[in-house]
């Protein structure tokens, strides 16, 4: 799946959640650190709807780490205002990769879009993990 991916349209998983004041800087609007945190949350969100915890990774010697994460700010959000995160997963050799965005709900229109790559560390070491495989790319 090299292509563009329309996430307002063909997604995996989505979340709502609520910008908090603390989130955003003195132009009252959500810092772009903050971007990163949501798409993060929603990531660990997602796993856990497919029925395992990133701590139950670990605790299998499982450890799932960014590799590289790229972001693109297109319309920000404010205190109080309600945002969708929405994500798809595919899988290239041993990277698991992460299509994100943040959709404002009033509207609909897109905040950020977001790729994240991520791969599984087996005892400290990069590797594949079949069952992984299944639980994000199905």
């Amino acid at each position: 799946m090299n292509q563009t991916i329309d996430l307002c349209k063909q997604f995996a998983f989505e979340n709502v959640d609520v910008v908090r004041d603390y989130e955003c800087d003195i132009q009252g609007i959500v810092n772009n650190a903050n971007y990163q945190h949501y798409l993060e949350h929603s990531r660990h969100l997602f796993i856990a709807s497919r029925g395992i915890t990133f701590s139950q990774l670990h605790d299998d010697g499982i450890d799932v780490v960014v590799a590289r994460f790229s972001i693109a700010y297109k319309k920000p959000l404010h205190p109080g205002e309600e945002y969708v995160c929405r994500l798809i997963a595919e899988r290239n050799g041993l990277r698991y990769i992460f299509h994100q965005a943040i959709f404002s709900k009033v509207d609909m229109k897109i905040c950020v879009t977001a790729q994240v790559d991520c791969v599984a560390l087996v005892e400290g070491r990069l590797k594949a993990v079949p069952r992984l495989n299944a639980l994000l790319t199905e």
